[in-house]
């Protein structure tokens, strides 16, 4: 394989074709179900897909076989399935997602979640990087490696509309698609981040997480704070305390002993080697106020905190009225939404379970207090790399970014990894993505750092055909 070749033609097709239709993309405000549960309504969501659709049609005349299916269960969020068909008896799985997350506050002046805006190398607006370009990424390795005549084994891509949501939807699929999909021996996820953008960033694992409405209510309806005050308790004040079980107030550390794991040798490890390669990039990046400064400056520890240990955010509140709306009431209730990482190999089921009863159990005063549980994922921890995958994303990594591959955990969470290991134990797993330093997945002024963009596709369709090496020989 000519590698400069390739990089010419990756290169070509994003700045001609796939930076335009991601452009299009971020347009469509295509809430996840969890941030917009009119979406069928909407119509969003279907225009998503027919973007993505129209474009992979348009280009599968130069994969010869290919096929292309829009598949939709009753009552669920519809997938893309694409077939791609190659050399021998083995079976290459990529995945991505198109649902996005909500459009959340703070974004720049001339920026917006559905406003694309290219500054530089950078695309601006919701969804490009997580994870509206992985259709085009995938489908454009594949290309590459035909333009070329370079064999691959039969590939299935398959982009779901729910992971935002917890791909709630995607075992159903999974299961209707099963005799289909086969068994795949490596499985290519572009949901992933990255510490840098000057090398390829390998991901090891996955935090869990389980999560969900906490709702401590004290009165039917809201009194005067004068007359109510120090004899009716503040559900603020309960609610402090229910989190207080969870959560150290002071040090931010998760208190129950069931919420950790012990965490391997080798992750720990790599952490290590991650926080020397970023230094103090693992948290200058982050956008800080004032003289805040993070938990600690041991890197490795950093880098443990937010990839294998439990950590919780608080990321909404009720029964709060705006500051400028906020008459002196002892009002009737609160409710946060709780999202909890855990590590992992933690059960997110039983976490959840475990969650609901230690915040509902023996409630102050006597109040009405329920947790409502919304999300209880499983994390994922990647198998050790076979020799030959390692070998190929470093080599990979050197060809179109000049330098060595690292590897590192990450503290979001893919539902479908932890799906598919369980499904496929003796798959090969390269999750790795575009997501680096302030790239701001999910928050205000995301965007797509689109060289990243081209040579990870650069390096999917080298690790791809390295595979098809691979099968061949066994």
């Amino acid at each position: 394989m000519d590698t400069a070749r390739l990089s010419r033609f990756v290169s070509g097709l994003w700045d001609d074709e796939i930076v335009p239709q991601l452009v299009e993309y971020i347009r469509i405000p295509n809430k996840s179900p969890m941030f917009d549960a009119k979406w069928v309504e909407h119509g969003y969501m279907d225009a998503a897909v027919k973007l993505m659709e129209t474009w992979a049609r348009s280009k599968l005349a130069a994969l010869p076989g290919a096929t292309l299916e829009v598949v939709r269960l009753e009552g669920r969020t519809p997938l893309i399935y694409i077939e791609v068909p190659g050399q021998g008896d083995d079976t290459v799985m990529l995945y991505g997602h198109l649902d996005k997350q909500p459009e959340m506050t703070g974004w720049a002046e001339g920026l917006g979640p559905w406003t694309p805006v290219i500054k530089g190398d950078k695309l601006y607006g919701r969804g490009g990087a997580d994870d509206g370009y992985a259709i085009f990424g995938s489908l454009a390795a594949l290309l590459a490696l035909h333009e070329q005549g370079v064999p691959h084994a039969r590939c299935v891509v398959m982009i779901e509309a729910c992971e935002e949501s917890g791909s709630y939807d995607l075992p159903y699929y999974v299961d209707h698609l099963a005799a289909r999909i086969g068994s795949p021996s490596l499985v290519v996820c572009l949901d992933s981040g990255c510490g840098n953008y000057d090398q390829l960033w390998l991901t090891t694992s996955l935090r869990g997480m389980t999560g969900g409405n906490l709702t401590v209510q004290v009165l039917e309806e809201g009194v005067h704070s004068g007359d109510a005050s120090g004899v009716v308790p503040s559900s603020f004040r309960i609610l402090r305390e229910l989190l207080s079980r969870l959560e150290d107030p002071v040090t931010g550390q998760i208190k129950p002993k069931e919420l950790y794991v012990e965490i391997p040798a080798q992750r720990v490890e790599q952490a290590k080697l991650s926080a020397g390669v970023l230094g103090s990039d693992i948290y200058d990046k982050f956008p800080w106020a004032g003289g805040t400064q993070p938990v600690t400056h041991d890197l490795a520890e950093l880098v443990l905190n937010r990839t294998w240990r439990p950590q919780l955010a608080v990321t909404g509140i009720g029964g709060m009225p705006p500051l400028d709306s906020a008459g002196n009431v002892l009002r009737p209730q609160t409710s946060v939404k709780l999202s909890l990482r855990v590590p992992p190999t933690l059960n997110g089921a039983k976490t959840g379970e475990f969650l609901k009863q230690l915040l509902e159990k023996d409630p102050p005063y006597g109040a009405k207090v329920t947790f409502a549980l919304e999300k209880d994922g499983s994390g994922w921890n990647a198998p050790q790399l076979s020799p030959w995958l390692e070998q190929a994303v470093g080599d990979a990594s050197q060809h179109y970014f000049g330098a060595p591959a690292t590897y590192m955990g990450e503290g979001g969470s893919i539902p479908f990894m932890g799906m598919l290991g369980e499904k496929f134990p003796k798959a090969q797993f390269l999750i790795t993505g575009v997501l680096g330093p302030h790239s701001n997945a999910h928050g205000p002024n995301e965007f797509l750092h689109i060289p990243t963009g081209k040579k990870v596709t650069m390096v999917v369709a080298e690790v791809v055909a390295r595979h098809h090496e691979q099968s061949a020989k066994a």
